[in-house]
């Protein structure tokens, strides 16, 4: 299958100092939930804002390398040109506009919509996955939940039938339980309406849980790649992202020496 979504030996640098991605590749199919696990200061929001176009307000362009879309080139192109094309980021830290309703925070996710008729029928869908956003669709969304804007954020990227979602971080801040019901959810989007997303995470268990392949990344690059069921076997995926160690007991990452880690990704 010929993937909707490729990065070739990327290359970020921010300022024309900074070099953040070091020759980044990874590929995502159509229909598929691909994850891109790591620590802080990886480079996966980067990543995002490779592809999303959003590095050029940051002072940050990509200088090699290749981002391909739908067989197009999009390393280049504008944030509003790549929304176009079909590509919705959800940005970390849920990003809602506070001052807008949750109705018409929806009503903006679909402004790339020729027909509203459509895009109506679509804010039904986003409330039979988030029935709570039915609920408040008249509240101001500055005064949701943290959960609740998450639901939100996803919904208004939805309200876009994107090709493909972007989605950083969407387990920031919230609770273990409103955490694994909003996964749940992306899950059910994903099977119900074949939706394609990369999907950014630091919480390894979860992301692994709902995708079907994964990208490791450390330091601008990806350091390993596997089917989700590969992964989870790995013995230094258990040890430095699940929290167990060979013999079933927990380990902190911290604990672990940064040169340990490298040499035996490396090896």
């Amino acid at each position: 299958m010929e993937p909707l979504l490729s990065l070739n030996n990327v290359e970020v640098i921010y300022n024309d100092v900074i070099l953040v991605l070091k020759g980044m590749s990874l590929k995502v199919e159509p229909g598929k939930i691909v994850a891109l696990l790591g620590g802080n200061g990886g480079g996966k929001s980067t990543t995002l804002k490779a592809i999303s176009g959003l590095l050029k307000s940051e002072e940050g362009k990509v200088t090699d390398g290749s981002i391909t879309f739908c067989g197009e080139r999009i390393d280049t192109a504008d944030p509003e040109d790549v929304v176009r094309r079909g590509i919705f980021q959800v940005m970390e830290g849920r990003r809602v506009f506070d001052e807008l309703t949750v109705h018409d925070n929806l009503v903006a996710g679909a402004h790339t919509r020729r027909h509203w008729r459509d895009a109506k029928r679509d804010m039904e869908m986003v409330f039979s996955y988030f029935p709570r956003l039915k609920e408040r669709r008249h509240n101001i969304s500055g005064y949701l939940s943290g959960g609740e804007q998450q639901m939100l954020a996803i919904g208004r990227a939805l309200m876009a039938r994107p090709k493909l979602m972007l989605l950083d971080e969407p387990s920031l801040g919230l609770a273990p339980l409103l955490v694994r019901e909003i996964f749940e959810i992306v899950k059910r989007i994903n099977e119900e309406e074949k939706a394609t997303i990369l999907l950014v995470e630091q919480n390894a268990r979860m992301a692994l849980s709902i995708a079907h392949y994964g990208y490791i990344m450390e330091n601008g690059k990806i350091v390993l790649d596997d089917t989700v069921e590969k992964l989870k076997e790995n013995e230094d995926i258990k040890e430095f992202y699940l929290g167990l160690s060979q013999i079933g007991g927990k380990k902190s990452f911290r604990d672990v020496k940064h040169y340990r880690r490298r040499k035996r990704w490396l090896s």
